[in-house]
């Protein structure tokens, strides 16, 4: 197995009195998707922002490729390559999905924008993806349908050369048919080299493109399993506390 993109060691974070995090271990390897799941509450977001930059971690080890880091930043975290696509998708309906796959970063050519390169760039992600559910870049967001929607944030973060990409439930509130889809796109993300962190509620989307299973409980990590060597009923004894004792495949 190639080494790990992400490792996290002994990781914590309160809020005031509550501690959320209480010495959280996660290893992440590129070319895999890893899901971590958790009952609300258990210290899934926080984890994840943490990753992102937007809530530092208190305490704790974090090494990147192998070198230590600080994120204490959302743009200490990207230039490193690590993208999230929260559940809100964080996109602008009134814009295209050129314009949506550039925001904030739109290129400039003599002193305008450079609408034609983005526009190739934009195609090339998508194509890379293999995704053929979008008609044209230049449609606007809102006549998009959720999964289609998915599939551009997703898609930014090739064109940010993203090392490790996290999806916050990226199947909630989809179809069968747009799940399916997403699903799909995300295996083909890991399939480019790219670490996958997908977090979900759904045990069906997960054994479906997970590689490996992470499973918070109460803010402790109490299991790191492989897909292939657990089953649905052993992730819920992990989820709900039934099963304790911490593990590590």
């Amino acid at each position: 197995m190639s080494a790990p993109v992400i490792e996290l060691t002994g990781i914590t974070k309160s809020f005031g009195p509550v501690d959320v995090l209480k010495g959280v271990n996660l290893v992440v390897h590129p070319g895999k998707v890893t899901a971590l799941v958790g009952d609300n509450g258990a210290g899934k977001s926080t984890l994840i922002k943490g990753l992102a930059g937007v809530q530092p971690y208190d305490h704790g080890t974090v090494l990147f490729e192998g070198q230590e880091v600080q994120l204490t930043t959302p743009r200490q975290a990207s230039a490193l390559g690590i993208e999230v696509v929260y559940q809100d998708l964080a996109l602008c309906e009134n814009l295209d999905i050129v314009q949506n796959m550039f925001l904030g970063r739109e290129e400039i050519s003599q002193l305008t924008l450079d609408e034609s390169n983005m526009e190739f760039a934009a195609v090339k992600a998508l194509e890379s993806l293999s995704v053929k559910t979008v008609k044209s870049v230049r449609q606007k967001v809102s006549s998009l349908s959720g999964g289609q929607r998915q599939t551009v944030a997703i898609a930014r973060t090739v064109l940010r050369d993203a090392k490790v990409v996290i999806l916050d439930e990226p199947t909630a509130a989809l179809g069968v048919a747009q799940t399916e889809q997403v699903l799909n796109l995300v295996r083909r993300l890991a399939d480019k080299g790219i670490a996958v962190v997908i977090i979900s509620h759904n045990l069906i989307d997960v054994f479906k493109v997970a590689d490996d299973i992470a499973v918070l409980y109460l803010g402790n990590m109490v299991a790191q399993l492989k897909t292939s060597e657990t089953n649905h009923n052993d992730v819920i004894g992990y989820i709900t506390g039934i099963k304790g004792s911490k593990e590590t495949k």
